[in-house]
């Protein structure tokens, strides 16, 4: 996995990388596939819930899908203080490149209160493609 994307909010610090699938991809038929691989990590001083995600997946034609849910792969991890959650998944795409970009809805334990947590952009780029910044 490479390249490495991360960004803090509220002492949340969400990182992530990505790998191109070319035994899944299939460019002769339009399609791009990539796993990106997530870390969480709870360096602030309160526990911390993420309730729910919303991503922006965009190809490299400008065409943007919004994908909105609870918790990310099934599960609503809740972090103390010091802990991390990590989960891989993955994305198709109709183009060699793109990007994505998102929050995760997250809630303070102890006070309900709720904020959002940003993930990096991060770019999706088959090894066919130049590699670009979007």
């Amino acid at each position: 996995m490479a390249p490495h994307y991360s960004a803090t909010t509220r002492g949340v610090i969400v990182s992530v990388q990505t790998a191109y699938l070319a035994e899944q991809s299939d460019p002769d038929a339009g399609t791009w596939v990539w796993a990106y691989q997530v870390r969480i990590e709870n360096q602030g001083s309160d526990s911390v819930q993420l309730l729910r995600r919303t991503w922006r997946i965009t190809d490299a034609s400008g065409r943007m899908h919004v994908v909105e849910g609870a918790g990310v792969v099934g599960k609503q991890p809740k972090l103390a203080p010091g802990e991390a959650f990590e989960y891989t998944s993955g994305t198709p795409l109709g183009t060699a490149s793109g990007f994505m970009s998102g929050v995760y809805h997250m809630q303070v334990s102890a006070t309900g209160e709720a904020f959002d947590a940003d993930v990096p952009t991060f770019s999706l780029d088959s090894p066919t493609q130049a590699r670009s910044l979007h």
